[in-house]
Order: structure tokens, then sequence, then C-alpha cells
């Protein structure tokens, strides 16, 4: 039926820059769709469209001129290309906009759980694949500078797709990359958003990465090999450079929006988001503050900018087929807004899954984000959240000489020790480093307390996350710049001296580490007695701390010496879950282990990871 709403405008040419989303799809399970208009004047238009099962239920006029929304119901909608009519005075304008059908219902859409192993990585600085879209023109100032570790460096997802089969030979099982939506702001002093998390087109790759449909041949290629693709995404803020700032579509569209004159400062303290005692002005930093100037305060109380988020988040599950999404400054957005998302998502893909970033070093805060929270907190429909807890113990612990009480690896069990805390804690995941933490070797090549950490990392109830170079021995600190713990992969651009991608190219030690931790991945990948088994953690004995997986008369077993000193371990101590076992296979080695003797030796250092 035909639908005609909207007031008289004047006699000047409709003008229609663009339209979010830039189309949609039939068969989902909430039939409501938000269309925002783009173009000078476009608020007093009227609307009109012909098509049969799909309704206008409202148009909204914003503040702005320049933007309306119409809200349609496609609840009857086959799919199709419709007519959209806009009328200005005398003046129309008729856009085509096309109706999808969904490739596959929401439920057959699976998630990452614990049975995978996510591998974080940089676009900009893993390989580069098509040097051709390095300099984008049109784009604002910016340049490439290798040199520089806060400009941009030329990776791009056609550098990843080159590289598909390196993730399948480490034995990862899911990608996990940091933003790849246009970021177009200039460069500053020697710094740029080669990151991607300042937002400025929700449905555009960033040229300079590649285009959509490279996006999309990329993850259909990583599902052939069996990868995962998740997508990262920020709800809390965008760019300043996004067309929003220039021309605000309402007075409450952002957080604090009279930011010329007053602005407000994130605290990036998040506790106050769950202090039953937080003061007003303690919250009100926390959430409405800007992450940074260059980064604009989304107001997700304004319930289309909400709805604008949702949908986007829904159209590249659609579009482009990602297999999860890890949400950024999950705590810095309001609370109840992102539960409408969450749940929004849950019912329409109930096995997909969302991580979202809760950097509080404390599991109880953690917890409390958790989908099914014990606190008493309101529900988050969150499934999995990031266990910074374990990232700091086992930061402080690679350093410290395990003692009877509190140091070294009395500190990751003092953690884990909590996971009562947690609905599900084989949904939390854990990681040692990422993109915002020092890497963990920091400036050195421990590699005996890299290879404890990692062995904990896969074998513990979690979601593991690894860090790209990490394999290869990469490091770096963030004591002069983040870019320094964001080096190029070596061996993804042209030019590059050594080529860790292969082993001719890696060093011997470089070589060691990754064949060592490509066993500990492939025995991981399908294996049941990790995703599933009971865990079992003892307490640090004479600086010896063990943890053990046991399911249907199978065990492993991680056995981390956290001394400086060698040390002849009792098994009889840990009778429950050796038993009368009399070998067993060290798994990143092939090593066959005697236990028969009742005791094991352990190098200074040392790691086991056993299976028997």
């Amino acid at each position: 039926m035909a639908v005609a709403l909207g007031t008289l405008a004047g006699h000047s040419a409709v003008k229609v820059d663009r339209i979010e989303p830039t189309n949609w799809f039939v068969g989902m399970k909430d039939s409501s769709v938000q269309l925002m208009v783009y173009g000078a004047g476009i608020r007093d238009a009227e609307v009109d469209i012909d098509y049969a099962g799909v309704t206008v239920d409202s148009l909204v006029r914003l503040d702005s001129p320049n933007y309306l929304l119409i809200y349609l119901n496609t609840s009857g909608a086959q799919p199709g290309t419709m007519e959209i009519v806009f009328k200005q005075g005398r003046s129309k304008k008729k856009v085509p906009y096309q109706l999808l059908a969904r490739e596959m219902s929401g439920d057959k859409r699976m998630g990452f759980t614990n049975a995978d192993v996510l591998y974080m990585l940089m676009p900009d600085r893993f390989a580069d694949g098509n040097p051709a879209n390095n300099q984008i023109a049109g784009m604002r100032p910016y340049k490439n500078d290798r040199t520089q570790p806060s400009l941009r460096h030329g990776g791009d997802i056609e550098g990843i797709r080159q590289h598909l089969d390196y993730f399948t030979q480490l034995g990862v099982t899911a990608l996990w990359f940091t933003p790849v939506l246009e970021n177009n702001s200039p460069d500053g002093h020697n710094h740029s958003t080669y990151h991607g998390y300042a937002t400025t087109n929700y449905y555009q790759v960033d040229p300079r990465f590649g285009t959509n449909e490279e996006y999309r041949r990329l993850i259909d290629e990583a599902h052939k090999r069996g990868l995962k693709v998740v997508m990262d995404m920020i709800f809390n803020h965008c760019g300043d450079c996004h067309p929003w700032l220039n021309d605000m579509p309402s007075h409450d569209w952002f957080n604090q929006p009279d930011y010329k004159n007053n602005y407000l400062q994130t605290s990036y303290k998040l506790t106050p988001v769950m202090d039953p005692y937080a003061s007003e002005v303690d919250l009100k930093e926390t959430v409405e503050g800007w992450f940074v100037r260059s980064m604009p305060d989304l107001n997700h109380h304004n319930v289309h900018v909400m709805n604008y988020l949702i949908q986007n988040s829904i159209w590249w599950i659609e579009t482009v087929g990602i297999d999860g999404i890890r949400m950024d400054t999950y705590p810095y957005a309001y609370a109840d807004a992102m539960a409408r998302w969450m749940k929004r998502l849950d019912i329409e893909y109930p096995n997909f899954n969302t991580v979202g970033e809760t950097w509080v070093e404390n599991p109880a805060y953690t917890a409390a984000w958790q989908k099914g929270n014990k606190m008493g907190k309101p529900e988050s429909f969150l499934k999995t959240v990031m266990d910074f807890s374990f990232y700091e113990k086992i930061d402080s612990a690679r350093h410290e000489e395990t003692d009877g009480w509190w140091r070294g690896y009395n500190r990751v069990y003092n953690s884990l020790c909590f996971d009562y805390l947690y609905p599900d804690p084989s949904s939390v995941m854990a990681f040692i480093e990422n993109h915002d933490t020092d890497r963990f070797l920091h400036n050195g090549q421990d590699v005996d307390a890299l290879k404890q950490a990692l062995a904990l990392l896969l074998t513990i109830k979690r979601i593991p996350q690894l860090y790209y170079g990490t394999e290869v021995l990469m490091n770096g600190t963030k004591q002069i710049t983040d870019g320094n713990v964001r080096k190029d992969f070596p061996g993804g651009f042209p030019g590059d001296e050594h080529n860790a991608f292969t082993a001719e190219g890696r060093t011997a030690a470089q070589n060691d580490m990754f064949n060592w931790l490509s066993a500990l991945l492939h025995w991981r990948k399908g294996n049941e007695l990790i995703t599933k088994g009971k865990m079992t953690q003892f307490i640090p004995y004479d600086g010896i701390y063990v943890v053990a997986r046991t399911l249907r008369g199978r065990h492993a077993v991680t056995i981390i010496n956290g001394t400086t000193k060698p040390k002849q371990m009792k098994l009889d101590r840990y009778s429950e879950v050796f038993g009368n076992a009399t070998i067993a296979r060290d798994v990143p080695t092939g090593r066959t282990i005697s236990l028969a003797e009742g005791e094991l030796s352990l190098p200074a250092r040392g790691t086991f990871v056993l299976e028997f």
C-alpha cells in the first residue's frame, strides 16, 4: 500500500546523499528497521513507499535539517528492490532500496566458544598484500611511514587473506582484527588512526584496508579453512571526522555536545559503574566523558542512536558473515542500552557470541557483566567477558619467585579460585597481552616465562586469545608509544629482510617457539578434555603450580616450576589426578615422560603439559 507522511517544503530539488543501512534483510525476527537518510534539507521531505509487505511506522525529524529517520515494518516483505519516493514541494526523487534474503537463519550462525583460540592482529601492522591501496585519493591528509610507530604502515585485508594458511599451520581457530571500518581522520603530529578506533563510516571498510567485498572474500576463505572471524566494534564513540559531529543530527546525539566550551574527559575508571556507593560525578565522568578529544562520546540513551548501532552490528553479521563481535570499551557506554543490544542479538542469533572489554582487574567486577550474573546486577546478556585479572596476575608472576603465600603463581591460583563468581567460567576470555598492553616479553626474550604463561592460557577453563607475533617472539612496551607493542609482523611488508611466515625465514629461537606453541594448539583443537573436562588446581607447593583437566579417564596436567631453581616434584601429593599412571606424553615437545619413580625433575622455570 502507498504511505505518505510529512509536510510540504519548498520547491528546491530533493537531495539524498545516502541512506543507512545501505540495504536490509527480510525474514528477521524483529521486522522493524530504521533508515537514516542524509541530504541537505531532507528533514522536511514527504515519503512514499509502495512495496508489498512494507509499511512506514513513523518519520522522525531531527534537529538538523539534513537528516531524516524513516522507521519501516517489513514483516510481510519478500526480497526485492523497493522504491522510496521523497517529495519536497513540487520536487520528487525516487531512490531504489534493496531488501535481501538472508543466507541462513540466525540460529545457524555459530559464534566462538572455549573450543576456539582467537588470534588477535592489527590489519595495518600485519601484512601489506596490496600496496596500491596505501595512498587513496580524496581522503584527509595522511601518509604511510613504517619508521614512525604511530603512523600508517600499509597493512590491509588482502595481506591477511594471503596468509590464511599461516594461521591454520599455527593451529589457531579464530581471527580477531582490530576495527576495519573507515577512519577518515587526518594525521596529527606523527600520529594517526591506523588502529581503527575512530569510525567515520559505519558501513564501509577503510579503503586503505580494502573494500567491503574484499572483507567478505577474506571471511569466506577463512571459513573454508575452518577459521572464524571476530569483528571489533565500538559503540561508545565515533571519530571526530564523522559527519555527525560537524552536523549533529540532534542536540542529544552525543554526551556533552557542548564539548567546545564544556569538554568532559572520561576518568578511565570503570568501577563507578558497579560501585553501590558511586557518586554522581564519578559515574558521569565514566560513562559520559569522552574517551579522548578526537573520539566523541555517543549518547546511547538517545533511542535513535542505539537503534542505528544495533542495526549496524546486525548488518555486518548478515552481509559478511562474521562469527563474533569484540566490543571495545564496553562499560563506558550506558549499561542498560548495551543490554538492549545484547538481548536483541541473543534473540536473533542465539548461538552467536560477543566479548566485551571490561578492563578492571578484579574477578567480581568482570563476573558482574556476564550474562546470568550472580551479583544481583541488572542482566547484561553479554556471554563473554575479558579476564583482565588473569592478565595482570600472569604478568606479575613472570618475574617473581613463587613463594609459599602470595607471590608468583600464587597470584594466578588466587585469581582462578574466584571462578565461582562467574555464571560460566568457560565463556570468559583470557589473554597474556594484547594491543593495549605491554607485550608479555616486554623488551626481553624470556622464553621460559612465555611458555609457562601460554601453557596455562591454553589449558585452563577459558577462551584463550593470542596476540599476533608472540609465536615468533615479538616484544615491546608502551613506555614511549602504543605503536611499539604494535610493530609490523616480519615478512608481511615489501622489502622486509626476514620472513617469519616461513620456517626458513625464522631464526632457530623463533622456530622453537613457533613449533612448541603450534603443537599445543593443534592438540587443543577439538579436544574435549580441555573444552569440557573437569578442572582441578593445586595451591602452589614448593614453588610448583599444577592445573589438571580430567574427562572420562583422560588427564591433562600442566606443571609450572615458578622458581629459578630446579625442583623434584613428588607425585604422591597429586595422586588424585596421577593415580597409578606410569607414563605420560609432554604435549608441546612430544617427549615421553616416566612417572614410575613417583617424582618428576623440573628444570628452573620448567613447564610440562602432560597427557595420559
